[in-house]
């Protein structure tokens, strides 16, 4: 049986896949994971598990209270005109409207949103991973400066998992074709602008690109409109700069290119 370092990481992506993206680029072997399927898989096993827990806490908790109110409505004490229907019916609106059912909806809602971003090449972490690296940021790392393409603390979680949505129903609309490439050159440097029609997962500037033989420096990336919306800028570098860190572009199809 293959026990080996690629093994390991297989296993253990779907738990880190839960992790804010700040601690995932932290981890030495970030580029050996898959991330999209790490997250997927960890997203439907965070609803298999909520949906679980619910079906748990409703068969505990009603089956619970209503023993307990018809114990009350036996006892001498209790009026003798309430039924078991409405002693049942009062047990199911307790337990819908209680603070831990609505805390394990939370968890299975979360899950499906994380599968959904996942598809759409964005990879979100567990919310409350999220709050705490971020309350640690604003405790511990006052002052530091944010690397380049991280989310400020000001973009709420909620617009991560809109904008996530937003790339998926855009792309899920456009036909697939191939990318389109425009190189502008001069004396000094050459750019080279890839309009594709899905977003590239991890392209955040200032992340360095290997196409063929050559290097280049993510400068920019932008949304726009027609059957290639999203548009990345990236400027050559002189020399190459080999690494994990560097992202591979290697297009399935040709890409379309032209001159500007």
């Amino acid at each position: 049986m293959n026990t080996g370092p690629d093994m390991w990481i297989f296993l253990l992506g779907p738990f880190l896949s839960l992790l804010p993206s700040r601690w995932r680029k932290a981890l030495p072997f970030y580029d050996a994971v898959h991330w999209r399927s790490a997250a997927i898989l960890s997203g439907l096993a965070e609803s298999l598990m909520a949906l679980a827990g619910l079906m748990y806490w409703y068969s505990y908790s009603v089956a619970t209270w209503v023993s307990r109110a018809l114990d009350n409505v036996l006892s001498k004490n209790a009026p003798t005109t309430i039924t078991v229907h409405e002693v049942g019916f009062a047990a199911l609106v307790i337990w819908a409207t209680h603070p831990l059912t609505w805390a394990i909806a939370f968890f299975g809602v979360e899950g499906l949103t994380r599968v959904s971003a996942a598809l759409a090449d964005t990879f979100l972490g567990l919310f409350p991973l999220y709050l705490l690296e971020q309350v640690y940021s604003k405790i511990f790392r006052r002052g530091v400066p944010e690397p380049a393409g991280a989310v400020e603390f000001s973009e709420s979680y909620v617009s991560s998992y809109v904008g996530a949505m937003r790339g998926k129903v855009v792309s899920a609309r456009l036909s697939q074709v191939p990318d389109e490439h425009y190189i502008l050159k001069n004396t000094a440097e050459e750019i080279l602008e890839i309009r594709a029609w899905r977003a590239k997962p991890d392209w955040n500037p200032p992340r360095v690109v290997r196409y063929e033989d050559r290097y280049y420096r993510l400068e920019d990336y932008a949304r726009g409109s027609g059957p290639r919306p999203f548009v990345y800028r990236l400027r050559r570098l002189a020399a190459g700069v080999p690494g994990r860190k560097v992202l591979v572009y290697s297009p399935d199809e040709a890409p379309i290119t032209a001159n500007r």
